[in-house]
């Protein structure tokens, strides 16, 4: 669709949302009914929210994540959980748990304030996330990680970082080193370089970092980046027992621990050490597929507040006991 938006374009955009997000129509019934693809209507709904044709705001009955939410406290080290609504389709569960960061954010960014930014789908959607009610600060948003070899990809931690700054109000800083490297000393090599080292420092001293909470799956985007092979990633995941990992690389098991794996010392980033040592850490997983990796990530010690979905937390009950 072309950037002017036509009268005829908003009727059809308005058709399609109502349908949607009324009468709860798929997005697969739609297409056919209007045929165009799958992927296409998914574009036309995003369009929708961002002409204000569609307007979200997800409220349920705050018994529903109080009691949630006091219940995983008690469970695991953590400060707050940001719990949204269920919803079938992927990605806008993805949406609506960026929606209740987004939220968070807006409410808790302060001027001056530091965010350590990571990268993924997850983190991306925060920045993607339309509202219409933030006020902008002068808040830094830096990279927590390097880039990957894909320039403009929207998971890649310093285009997210922009979007951010962009969002909020503010300045976004790169991290002028690749994510990725081939092995442990060129990591080092790297790390000594003045520029790499001092963004990295300052992102160490983030108020806020926002990271992704990653499964052992061999079709993940850490494999089809090129990171990490399907047998490496399923070797840490069958003999080591690794389950998830925080932030795209820092992997751990069940229990929280780290695991020593071959991939230890190959990504420029910062570790779940560091994360500590952050006041905030938010870690968002949507994937209903990732509650063994969040069960592991909350255990880490790492993590302050975690989003995700109603059904996730439910799991994470149900696992964990």
């Amino acid at each position: 669709m072309e950037q002017d938006i036509q009268a005829q374009d908003y009727e059809i955009l308005t058709e399609i949302a109502i349908a949607y997000y009324r009468d709860e129509v798929t997005q697969e019934e739609i297409a056919n009914k209007f045929g165009f693809s799958r992927m296409k209507i998914g574009r036309m709904l995003k369009k929708a929210r961002e002409e204000g044709i569609v307007e979200i705001n997800v409220k349920y009955h705050p018994v529903f994540s109080t009691q949630l939410e006091k219940l995983l406290l008690e469970r695991f080290p953590i400060s707050r959980a940001l719990i949204a609504i269920d919803h079938n389709d992927a990605d806008e569960q993805r949406r609506l748990v960026a929606a209740m960061v987004s939220n968070y954010l807006s409410a808790n960014l302060k001027d001056n304030m530091i965010v350590a930014v990571g990268q993924g789908r997850n983190v991306a959607a925060v920045a993607e996330t339309v509202s219409s009610t933030i006020q902008p600060r002068n808040t830094r948003f830096i990279c927590g990680i390097g880039g990957t070899h894909r320039p403009g990809d929207v998971i890649n931690a310093d285009h997210i970082s922009r979007l951010l700054a962009r969002k909020f109000g503010g300045t976004s800083e790169s991290l002028y080193a690749p994510a990725y490297v081939e092995n442990a000393e060129l990591k080092s090599l790297f790390l000594q370089n003045g520029t790499v080292k001092e963004t990295l420092d300052r992102a160490r001293k983030a108020d806020i970092a926002l990271v992704g909470i990653g499964d052992m799956n061999s079709d993940s985007y850490m494999v089809q980046l090129g990171w990490f092979t399907p047998q490496e990633i399923n070797d840490a995941s069958i003999r080591l027992g690794v389950t998830g990992d925080i932030a795209g690389f820092d992997f751990f098991n069940a229990q929280g621990h780290h695991v020593n794996t071959v991939m230890d010392d190959r990504v420029i980033g910062l570790s779940a050490e560091e994360l500590k040592q952050i006041p905030c850490v938010i870690a968002i997983a949507s994937e209903g597929t990732k509650a063994m990796a969040i069960v592991g990530a909350l255990r880490t010690g790492a993590i302050d507040i975690i989003a995700t979905s109603a059904k996730n937390v439910r799991t994470l009950l149900s696992i964990s006991q």
